[in-house]
């Protein structure tokens, strides 16, 4: 009973006048210069708006999309389309806003309600509805999207119904319910099963998911990214809980969704601190979790705040919000201490400046301190990948220490291992132990951290995972294989990367309405020489979405490498039409144009991009040596002391600047330079020989 009327219930519901929850009697929302009307014709709810090309068209509703505290609506579009308008209905102000307030969005971009970031088959679908089958055609580019039930019902969780009617009418009563999948309280790795595939950020890997089936089987999570997690793991982007809660240490000791929520409700099982003090109280449940201290936290000597006021709040602490979707507060479940010390050293965020803002992140940590005495927090192991991953600080040791902690997260060690590709590793044995993991997290990172290892180290470590027991460690060792000749493969090995490469294209072919399946797939035909075939699949991508910067770096650079600069050239111009504050492709556009030897518009395009990414050193560095060429010498000093400033010790740095001050004959400044790049790479002949270049410059000037 508890179900009827829950978010999931109310997920998806046709158009009807007691769904519409919105406001269409002659209503008007403009932003950004852009009119949309809400009107209704009889019972029918209707919005005038800017469609595709930008011509103002009228469309009918179709659906609505969710209950609280927002309401979209639904709209269908031609090829079995269902578009998602982005002017939504607060439920609780009642009002319409923009989920894009300010910003001007152009018809043909991705993102604009009529583009293919809001179309419901490819964006919301799935979870959304129970049964659902996206029927995506690549060749027509058309959906036949079909569905079970519209909304998210029993068998979304449970799977198919026919014993549970079965048992319903036999009337025997009985603990077994006849489910395919129970969800019993306490019950971890099912309930994970069952609600991490939607409440994650992941891919699929197969539309063959049976219910109950393991997670890592059926998707491929998304691990803590720089774009979707700030450096201590706390939420940045919209996650879906997952992630963060393989994070915490509730997860770690046991703890499952419903010994806090109601599975069918959603809500909590009992509101307010209480239902934290189920189990954090001075007479914890030892039974069932034997690390609990006894203590008594819902009090003013825990917390430190009055009795019943916000900072008093287990979740405002611990499980701060972030709002995301303009009015929708989503709780952080990594639930972890909160931590100022860090925000003062790491700029991260923290719970107590959340409601503090007006105050330093220094003055909440002395109120810690104060409050609890002095603390090592650096042993956490969020704090220890914040620091390991951190631009200034960070070391390939730190992420291969936690990497190898088995105490650790694995998704905290998972994303360890894939943060390696920013550094030089000296070894890969510790990348090696890890595809033994037990975590198959932690093996499908280990797999992508393997890249470029030689062939036969490959097949000696990695070959066995072609086999494990996850699809989601199989289709990372295809991906891994892929690039290998076959004939340099085992005989048994072929047949196993084989099998394990099918199932790798089936998952991009379950998202080829997307620009990303078709960049892999184009990364998959480069690394096996297939060329033409990859640019063919590049170009995909980006006639799904213009916009989409990755397949332009990734088109114009193989375009390079085939001695075709000039299409290399017109695909990165495209892309700074597109997307000209993005300083990545301003600089990919000039280190094409100096390969050219056009070094007055390299010089142009460096500028830009030293100014979109300030703080980048291989820009300026770059923009040094073009300046250099081009006997701007003082400009080139400047921007080649300030790639040094920002990556002090970087060796191509110090033998720039060295070589510079040797051709200005500055035998000081180039002695200075010459050593640091000695102490930087210890015994290089190269640097020995310019620093006696520069010594022997001293000496016939007498300024030994």
């Amino acid at each position: 009973a508890s179900w009827t009327g829950s978010h999931h219930d109310l997920a998806m519901q046709p158009e009807e006048p007691d769904t519409v929850l919105g406001y269409f009697s002659d209503a008007v929302s403009e932003d950004s210069g852009v009119k949309t009307h809400f009107y209704r014709k009889g019972d029918a709810h209707f919005i005038k708006t800017e469609g595709p090309g930008g011509r103002e068209t009228e469309y009918a509703v179709a659906y609505t999309f969710g209950v609280e505290p927002l309401q979209q609506y639904l709209f269908e579009f031609p090829g079995g389309r269902l578009q998602a308008l982005t002017v939504a209905w607060d439920t609780e102000a009642e009002r319409w806003y923009d989920l894009y307030p300010g910003e001007r969005i152009a018809p043909d971009d991705p993102l604009h309600w009529t583009g293919r970031l809001q179309t419901w088959n490819t964006m919301c679908a799935e979870c959304h509805s129970t049964g659902l089958i996206k029927g995506y055609d690549a060749e027509t580019d058309t959906f036949e999207t079909t569905w079970e039930r519209l909304d998210v019902g029993c068998q979304a969780c449970h799977g198919p119904g026919a014993e549970h009617l079965e048992w319903a009418q036999s009337g025997e009563g009985g603990s077994d319910l006849g489910l395919s999948v129970s969800l019993h309280r306490g019950a971890l790795d099912e309930q994970l099963n069952a609600c991490a595939p939607c409440h994650s950020r992941r891919a699929t890997l197969t539309e063959d998911a049976a219910h109950g089936g393991r997670f890592l089987d059926l998707y491929a999570p998304s691990r803590v990214q720089a774009d979707l997690y700030h450096a201590d793991g706390q939420i940045r982007e919209e996650v879906y809980v997952y992630g963060s809660f393989l994070q915490s240490l509730m997860s770690q000791r046991g703890v499952a969704c419903t010994d806090c929520h109601d599975a069918h409700g959603l809500g909590l099982h009992i509101q307010g601190n209480a239902v934290c003090t189920q189990c954090h109280t001075n007479e914890p449940p030892l039974e069932r979790f034997p690390t609990l201290t006894a203590k008594r936290y819902d009090s003013e000597e825990h917390h430190f705040h009055a009795p019943g006021s916000e900072g008093a709040s287990c979740v405002n602490c611990h499980m701060p919000t972030k709002t995301y979707m303009g009015v929708d507060p989503r709780r952080d479940h990594s639930i972890r201490i909160p931590n100022p010390a860090l925000s003062v050293e790491l700029g991260t965020p923290n719970a107590c400046n959340s409601c503090h803002d007006e105050e330093s992140a220094q003055w909440a940590a002395d109120a810690i301190e104060r409050w609890y005495g002095p603390s090592d927090r650096a042993t956490s192991f969020t704090e220890r990948f914040a620091r390991a991953t951190d631009p200034e600080i960070g070391s390939a040791t730190g992420l291969l220490s936690l990497a190898a902690d088995p105490e650790a997260p694995a998704l905290l060690r998972s994303s360890s291992l894939e943060r390696l590709s920013n550094f030089n590793l000296y070894s890969y044995d510790p990348i090696s132990d890890a595809l033994a993991d037990p975590s198959p997290l932690v093996r499908a990172s280990a797999l992508r951290a393997m890249l470029g290892r030689a062939p036969e180290q490959l097949i000696a470590s990695a070959a066995p995972l072609l086999e494990d027991s996850e699809r989601g460690v199989r289709v990372e060792a295809a991906r891994l294989f892929a690039a290998l000749p076959v004939e340099s493969l085992p005989v048994a090995t072929r047949e196993h990367q084989a099998a394990a490469l099918e199932e790798y294209l089936h998952a991009q072919e379950l998202s080829t309405d997307t620009p990303g399946a078709h960049m892999n797939l184009a990364i998959l035909r480069q690394s096996q020489g297939a060329l033409e075939e990859a640019v063919a699949s590049y170009r995909h991508a980006l006639e799904l979405d213009p916009y989409f910067l990755p397949a332009h770096f990734n088109l114009a650079s193989l375009l390079n490498a085939l001695g075709r600069n000039q299409e290399a050239e017109a695909v990165l111009r495209d892309g700074v039409e597109r997307a000209p504050e993005e300083g990545d492709v301003h600089f990919s556009l000039s280190l094409l144009l100096a390969e050219e030897g056009r070094l007055e518009e390299a010089a142009d395009s460096l500028l830009i991009a030293a100014k979109l990414l300030p703080e980048r050193g291989r820009v300026h560095y770059n923009l040094g040596l073009t300046l250099q060429h081009l006997g701007r010498r003082q400009e080139a000093e400047a921007a080649l002391l300030r790639a040094l400033t920002l990556e002090r010790g970087e060796p191509d740095f110090l033998h720039a600047l060295t070589i510079f001050y040797l051709q200005a004959e500055d035998w000081q400044r180039a002695q200075h330079h010459a050593r640091a790049l000695s102490q930087a790479i210890p015994g290089s002949p190269l640097a020995q020989d310019l620093l006696r270049r520069a010594a022997d410059g001293a000496s016939a000037a007498g300024e030994d």
